[in-house]
Formats: C-alpha cells, structure tokens, sequence
C-alpha cells in the first residue's frame, strides 16, 4: 500500500482488532495476580505483602519493555515489534504457571513487566493510525476497555478455574494469547503513517524524542496521576471487598466483573464524548464522576452499594482513561508516536508502581476504608488539575489523506 486511501475498512478493523485484543489479553495476564494474593501466599509459604509486591516488580519493568518496543516500532513498523511482544509476555506468563517458590514467580512476574509495557505503545500507535481521525474518539474508548475486559476475564478465571482446576491453570490459559500473533502476522497491514514519517535510524529517533522534553515531562506527570487511578482503585478492591467488608470470594469475582462491565461502558461514553467537547473537558468529567461516587464505593454499607458504587468508580476512572490512546497520540510527534506515548505511559507507571504497597501500608494505620478513599480523592484532584493545564490536538491528522 502506498497511501492511507488503500488502506480498506477491513485493514483498519484488523489494526484496531489486534491492537484491542493485545491490550485484553495482557491486562488478563496481569490482573490473574489480583484474584490470587492469599492462594500464592500459602502456596509460596510467604506474606501477602510479598505476593503484593510482585504487582509493584510488574509495573515497574514496563518502561523498558517501552522504550524497546517503542524503539523497534518506530524504526521498524508496527506489526512484526507486536507480534514480537505478545509472544514475549505469553511465553512468560506460561512459565509462571510453573513456579516451583516466591523466587522464581517473583523474577517471572518482573520480565512479565517488560512484555506487558511494550504493547500498549505499539498497540495504541497502529490503532489510532489506522482510524478514521472522526472515529478516533469512540475507537479510542473502545482500545482502551481491553484492559477493563482482560480485568474481566480474569475475574471470571477466578470464578470458573481457579476452584477447579487450580491456580496453576490460570497462568497457563494466559499464554494462549501467543496465538494473536499470528492474525497479526495474516490479517494486520502496516501503518501508513509509519511510512509517512518513519526516520531512518535509531539514532534520530531518540534525537526527535529528546526533542520534545518538555511535552514528555507533561505528560509522564499525567500518566503517572493516571495509573494513581485505576491502580489504586481496582489493584486491591477484590482483598478490600473480602477483608474490610467479608465478602466471599466467589461473590467478589461477580462484583468484579459488573464494576468491569462499568468500566467498559465507561470508555466507550467518554471516549465519544471528548469527540464533542474535547479531550480534556470529556476527562474532567469522568474524573468528577469518580469522585462523587466515592463514599459509595469505599463506605458502602451493603454488598449491593458496594458494587454499584464501584460500577459508577469505574466507569469515571475507564471513562478517563478511554481518552488516553486518542490524546497520547495526538499530541506526540508523527515520527515517535509509538515510543513517546508509550513511555510517557510507562514511566507514569514506574512513578505509582508503589501504589498497592503505599495503599496496605495506609489501611494498616487508617484503615481499608480511608485508605482508599483518601488516596483517591487527593489523586483525582490533583489529575484535574494537570489535565486542565494542559493542552491538546483533538482531530490532528496523522497522514496527509484526510479520512
């Protein structure tokens, strides 16, 4: 293909398809962990604390797996580093299903970070490329509820094999996503607007980077205020549930996945939403969403209000990040768009990988209730704040055929 007019209906349905689709199935990989802190625990004979901590080893690998991954994506393409990565973190979190003790898991779970940090960038990069720049809103929402339904699946794993199978067996399922490779490799062509603006080495690439630091700067700020907020309000909600208020694990899991189905709906309303008011007034107002509904969402007195405040948490907290693809990369330069939001996004998580620790550290001296609930409002105030600040480019043309 030589233009972005060749590129069909059917080409940008398998680019936004793979790159959604990765985004499920590595969110999946990492959320399996969350349903499993007390089984690990007695597995490994270690504290919970430790088991928790293999989240914040995760979550602080990922910027390498993005300044790698989002190298190879600019200088090579798209598809083949994507295919490259989703084999990568499938192969690891297979062999975590193999663990024989905490050592082993917790190196495991560590490289797991490196795969899981390079997806995003690539995926959100080809996605965003390939859609039509009106449709950039909802597809953007659309991209990003695949973390919201791998959180999903994860939490049915945990109703439906974890009790029957055994805990070993929701790793090993989470290494069938090697197969997305290969619908990337038959069915996904590569960016046109890779090929518009691709630079010839590594070293430009870095050099254009480097370029732009101040932009870079902002916007690893906003992301690092962004994981604060879905990580700290759904990394631990499934132990808040089961500790603070008794929930059975079994019910857990259902009230995981309907605050998951209010996530997902929460992208997709927000994400069309910022098409009409724009970027950064569609994310205040998920943002205010959130935070309304907390004293619901962490006060709950009941089972029921428990849920549905944590359905209305999480369709504000999705509903924010459903903007996130569609902004990163309208605001990032045309010849780094994979490397900049990508490791924008993935130092914001290296800054609030402690999250989880810093959250059981609080409960310990405040409580579960007050743990969460004032660490989310202080977040949510302060990203309202640095979203309103700043800037964006809502509609930017990624090619020079306006489609």
């Amino acid at each position: 293909m030589s233009s972005a007019t060749a590129m069909t209906q059917r080409d940008r349905f398998h680019a936004v398809s793979a790159s959604f689709l990765g985004w499920t199935l590595d969110a999946f990989d990492f959320f399996v962990v969350v349903f499993l802190y007390d089984v690990l625990a007695a597995q490994f004979h270690v504290s919970k604390t430790l088991i928790i901590a293999t989240t914040t080893a995760t979550l602080a690998t990922r910027p390498i797996g993005a300044l790698v991954f989002g190298i190879l994506a600019d200088r090579y393409g798209r598809r083949i580093p994507l295919m490259a990565n989703v084999m990568f973190f499938s192969l690891v979190e297979l062999l975590c299903g193999f663990a024989p003790n905490y050592a082993f898991f917790l190196v495991l779970r560590t490289l797991y970070g490196i795969g899981m940090g390079g997806e995003w960038g690539i995926g959100a990069s080809l996605a965003m490329e390939s859609a039509p720049a009106k449709w950039r809103g909802v597809l953007s929402g659309i991209l990003q509820s695949g973390y919201s339904w791998g959180y999903l699946l994860a939490a049915i794993a945990s109703r439906l094999v974890l009790p029957t199978l055994g805990w070993r067996w929701m790793f090993w399922i989470g290494g069938l996503p090697a197969l997305l490779a290969l619908y990337i490799r038959t069915k996904v062509p590569e960016s046109e607007a890779w090929h518009e603006h691709k630079l010839p080495t590594v070293g430009a690439i870095l050099k254009s980077t480097l370029h732009y630091w101040k932009r870079f700067l902002l916007l690893m700020v906003l992301m690092t205020l962004m994981m604060f907020l879905s990580h700290g309000t759904q990394d631990l909600y499934p132990d808040f549930l089961k500790h603070e208020h008794g929930i059975s694990p079994a019910h857990v899991s259902y009230i995981a996945m309907f605050y998951n189905v209010g996530a997902i709906i929460g992208a997709i309303i927000f994400g069309q939403l910022s098409e009409f008011v724009g970027r950064r007034k569609a994310m205040i107002s998920a943002l205010a969403l959130s935070l309304i509904v907390i004293p619901f969402w962490a006060f709950g007195w009941t089972p029921l209000i428990l849920a549905v405040g944590a359905f209305v948490m999480q369709m504000g907290v999705q509903g924010a990040w459903g903007i996130i693809p569609a902004h990163l990369t309208e605001v990032s330069p045309d010849s780094t768009r994979s490397l900049v939001p990508g490791f924008a996004y993935q130092m914001g998580i290296l800054f609030a990988a402690p999250t989880n620790s810093i959250e059981y550290a609080l409960r310990n001296r405040f409580g579960y209730q007050w743990a969460l609930a004032a660490f989310e409002i202080m977040t949510i105030l302060s990203l309202a704040i640095v979203v309103w600040l700043g800037s964006e480019q809502k509609g930017k043309q990624f090619t020079k055929s306006n489609y």
